[in-house]
Formats: C-alpha cells, sequence, structure tokens
C-alpha cells in the first residue's frame, strides 16, 4: 500500500489581512485527504492574535520582513532542513482562497504520477468575475488560462513545489527580496532535470491586483532581472536577456517617474553582488526553447 504523499503549506503575512489569513486557513483545513501541517511566516509581526487559528497551524514570528522569498524560506526550514518533513509544499497568498476541497488531492496525484514533476502552478482567478489575468498565466501563450501546459516557471503566492527540488537545489533567492525570485528557481530546477506544470483545475482565489502597487516595484523588477541573468544565464545570453527587457520596457512607455526607477534598479543589478553564478547548460536552454520560451524574454 502506498503512503499519501504528506503536504505542508507556507503564507507568510504582515498582519494587515486578518480576515483573508482566517478564510485562506479555512479553506487549507477544509482539502480533501489527509491533513496539511500548515506554517504562518508574520513578516516583522506576532501572527498570534491576528486571526483566530486553525489547531496545529505553527507560527514564527520574525523580528523585520524579510521580503518574500525570505519569508518563505524561513517556512520551508520549519518543516526542518530543506522542508524535509513533508513531501512538498504548498505556498499560498495571505489574502487568497483555495477555491475546491480537492485541491490537495490533484497535487498529491500530479506529484505520484510524474516523479520528474517539480513544481505545480495554480491557476489563479478573481472571486468575483471569474477572471484569470494574462500575467497570472506562466507562458508566453496566454490567451487561454483553462489550458493547463508544461511551463518554464511558476506563480509565487499560487504552487506546491517537491521538498526534493529545494534539497538538490537550494532554496528561493533571499535577496531579491521581491520580483523574479520564482523564475530564479524554476530555472534551477529545470538545469536539475525537473519539470513545471501551470494546472487549471487547482484554483486560488485572488482578488485582481496590479504589481506595481507596491512602491518598489519598478527599481526591484529591473535589478533582480539583471541578477537572474547574472546568476544563471550563459555569458553570451545575457546582453540578449537584458537587451530584450530594456525594449520590452521602453515599448511601454512607463512614466518617467517608473522609469527612472526602473533604470536605477537597472544599474544597481549590474553593481551590487548578485549572490551565487550557476550558469544553466546549453541544454536547458534547448529544453526552455522547446517549451516556447527561450530564456531571452
Amino acid at each position: 500500500m502506498t503512503t499519501a504523499m504528506r503536504l505542508g503549506a507556507v503564507i507568510i503575512t504582515m498582519g494587515n489581512r486578518p480576515d483573508e489569513l482566517k478564510a485562506l486557513l479555512d479553506s487549507v483545513a477544509r482539502q480533501d485527504g489527509d491533513p496539511i501541517e500548515v506554517v504562518v511566516v508574520g513578516q516583522g509581526v506576532q501572527v498570534t492574535g491576528l486571526a483566530d487559528l486553525p489547531p496545529g497551524v505553527r507560527t514564527v514570528d520574525l523580528p523585520e520582513n524579510l521580503g518574500i522569498p525570505g519569508g518563505r524560506n524561513v517556512g520551508i526550514e520549519a518543516f526542518g532542513p530543506g522542508g524535509r518533513e513533508v513531501d512538498a509544499l504548498l505556498f499560498l497568498d495571505d489574502d487568497g482562497l483555495l477555491e475546491r476541497t480537492d485541491t490537495a488531492e490533484l497535487c498529491r496525484q500530479a506529484f505520484a504520477e510524474d516523479p520528474k514533476l517539480g513544481i505545480v502552478s495554480f491557476r489563479i482567478a478573481d472571486p468575483e468575475s471569474g477572471e484569470t489575468q494574462r500575467r497570472h498565466v506562466p507562458r508566453l501563450r496566454a490567451a487561454d488560462p483553462m489550458r493547463s501546459s508544461r511551463v518554464t516557471t511558476f506563480l509565487g503566492g499560487a504552487n506546491a513545489v517537491r521538498t526534493e527540488v529545494f534539497e538538490q537545489v537550494g532554496a528561493l533567492p533571499g535577496e531579491f527580496f521581491y520580483a523574479h525570485e520564482e523564475t530564479d528557481l524554476a530555472w534551477r530546477a529545470l538545469d536539475a532535470g525537473w519539470l513545471i506544470d501551470y494546472r487549471a483545475d487547482m484554483v486560488l482565489l485572488h482578488p485582481t491586483t496590479a504589481p506595481s502597487r507596491h512602491a518598489v516595484y519598478h527599481r526591484m523588477v529591473a535589478r533582480n532581472r539583471v541578477w537572474l541573468a547574472r546568476r544563471n544565464l550563459p555569458a553570451p545570453l545575457v546582453p540578449v536577456y537584458l537587451g530584450v527587457w530594456l525594449l520590452l520596457t521602453l515599448l511601454r512607455r512607463p512614466s518617467a517617474p517608473a522609469l527612472k526607477a526602473w533604470f536605477g534598479g537597472f544599474k544597481e543589478g549590474w553593481t551590487t553582488p548578485c549572490g551565487p553564478r550557476r550558469p544553466m547548460k546549453w541544454r536547458t536552454v534547448w529544453r526552455l526553447t522547446r517549451l516556447g520560451r527561450p530564456p531571452v524574454i
């Protein structure tokens, strides 16, 4: 008899959405199958008292906000080194909600059926309209969000990762703080031979928002884009990748303050340490290309 895959969930919070956090935790508790172990990480806040936490939920109170990847890394380690106390971890935004009760079982089934599947990206849908934003479909051909497919990256606040991936390729890049940390992990995972799936039937309800609502958005998007290339791409592709993104940014005609912040971040990406450089193999470049997203865009 096969033992059911053990699932954990990591939720980070800044303490400003207690009602949404409680609703999310309740939706996790309602999942079919074995109970999911949950850790809530408070980014510079005390989690206890923020919401009526269900029994068994672990909490970690950080003295300061470590950023999205830093907070999630703390959550991973709450399940032992590399999260090894469980077989896979769900990462869920604290203002999201699992729409269905079979999402955990679908994750278990997906991982059990494909031993090389390392990451599953959920579909994000607005709770009012049911709409999935184009930017939430992690592929270039994003017109049909209801089509599941193999992809080259994933959505940070709505996914499941096999913990073997962390043990093999390391955690999220904490120094990124915000933006592109998922692609950094995805590229390292793909380079190690893992696969990534986008699943339209695994849904996280989440209000429609614009990423530019974050004050640091333009600077960190540009800085981390440079870091991503410096850390992961073969040397000849670094200027191509960044040149393409520079052109795309200019074509989008951002406001003057946004463009100033973007160029400031772009410069920062070149002049500050980006962490260890481990360029992907050329065969991984070819894999990404065959999957529809060569690592130059």
